[in-house]
């Protein structure tokens, strides 16, 4: 038996894994287990999954609904970085974690627990987030990772379940790892494996064969304030209500499948699929709105604060200064990121046909051609000469330093570098 251990919380879902686990750490620590079910939007019988975990052990159950609070706390703002790590995933898994590691040591705490557990295995990045989270908010709980630690595998599982009259739903074996919530769907393993191969129909559920696509295109305007996605078509949505929404819009058109091979914290690639219509449409309007109403530099910078949000919480820093201080800058960039995006859903994509905002920053005065135009042509003279002026002198300079006569033909004659002249 491992050290002695008073009480334990573990994150529970209701599977096989962590249903097994309850007798597992009260056999292992000599510990309590009382379990706890964070709703992010997954879906299942969430209520029947709670209700078993006391004829399988624990003390208690808890079912914290944290829809809201995920929308609002985690899925918008990194929204409002345009969260894409490697410039592919949106993030789904990755901003769950933290919520639920919120959850898990607020009810160690409230509890009087010395330990919280879940059920992550040792090769990907959960265990990460999990656990790195669960040390910065409260050092002193021991973490118990029974996945990790027994190395078992399904069948003997399913022994020890039987073994200790566990009450299970187990379904019928599938090669797939599946963890979903509202921001998305992700699915590994089995022959998703070999990246060599399309992904088998069979492992998709939120987003449409070919066959079934819609045979006309659906318009949906966003509605934007301050960087956080508002309405549908003109009607206002609660944030659940709106991503669910887009979810079911988006996926119809087969939007949100990818495909992509990752690269996780622990140092392992890995081939991933995921679903997430809506948070690939939405990710795409606020990008489209937010370059109708940032000044170029201020959309370059940021676009380098964006990647590294990403990063950060991809790699299970979400409680952790740095992401502080992105998420600050993020939300300093939104004040003006207001208006409306109209996204064009149609055979597995969505394009952007249009865009307003009260604070664009595309004029109709300076941009157009006609005689209505007040830019002033006759300044771009001047401008463009002071703009190249480094770059011709840098050139020349280079060009009388060659003493080789074959280097000095390999370059053009630049000509004499005059001073700038008054436009």
């Amino acid at each position: 038996m491992a050290g002695k251990l008073k009480h334990v919380v573990l994150a529970y879902s209701g599977g096989l894994d962590t249903s097994v686990a309850i007798p597992w750490i009260k056999e292992h620590y000599g510990a309590e287990v009382t379990t706890l079910t964070v709703d992010v939007g997954q879906e299942g019988e969430l209520e029947d999954a709670v209700e078993r975990a006391p004829i399988n052990g624990a003390r208690e159950a808890f079912l914290e609904d944290a829809k809201v609070t995920f929308a609002e706390e985690f899925l918008f703002p990194a929204l409002q970085a345009n969260c894409l790590y490697q410039g592919v995933y949106p993030l789904s898994t990755s901003l769950a974690r933290p919520l639920i590691v919120r959850h898990l040591v607020s009810a160690a705490l409230r509890l009087g627990a010395d330990a919280v557990a879940h059920g992550c295995t040792g090769k990907g990045n959960d265990q990460v987030r999990f656990d790195v989270g669960v040390q910065t908010l409260a050092p002193h709980l021991s973490i118990i990772a029974p996945v990790r630690e027994w190395n078992m595998n399904r069948q003997d599982e399913i022994a020890y379940a039987r073994e200790h009259g566990l009450k299970i739903h187990v379904k019928p074996e599938s090669p797939y790892s599946v963890d979903e919530n509202l921001w998305g769907r992700s699915v590994e393993g089995g022959r998703l494996e070999d990246p060599g191969s399309a992904p088998p129909e069979e492992v998709f559920q939120w987003t449409s064969h070919p066959e079934k696509w819609p045979k006309v295109p659906e318009d949906v305007v966003v509605g934007f304030s301050r960087g956080a996605p508002i309405s549908l078509n003109g009607r206002s949505l609660e944030p659940v209500d709106l991503i669910q929404t887009l979810n079911q819009k988006a996926g119809a058109h087969g939007i949100g499948r990818i495909d992509h091979v990752e690269d996780r914290v622990v140092g392992i690639k890995s081939r991933e699929t995921y679903e997430c219509p809506a948070a690939i449409a939405l990710v795409q309007a606020h990008q489209a709105l937010e370059a109708l109403v940032l000044p170029r530099d201020l959309l370059s910078f940021k676009g380098l604060v964006d990647r590294r949000f990403a990063d950060t919480v991809y790699e299970g820093m979400w409680y952790s200064p740095l992401r502080e201080s992105l998420s600050s800058f993020v939300a300093s960039t939104q004040e003006t990121v207001t208006g409306q995006v109209t996204l064009r859903l149609f055979q597995g994509t969505s394009r952007v046909v249009g865009r307003r905002s009260p604070f664009s920053l595309l004029s109709h005065e300076l941009a157009t051609y006609d005689r209505t135009s007040t830019f002033r042509q006759e300044a771009a003279e001047g401008f463009i000469h002071l703009f190249g002026l480094a770059n011709r002198l840098a050139y020349a300079r280079r060009r009388e330093a060659l003493t080789d006569a074959e280097e000095r033909e390999a370059l053009p004659a630049s000509g004499k570098v005059s001073p700038p002249t008054p436009p």
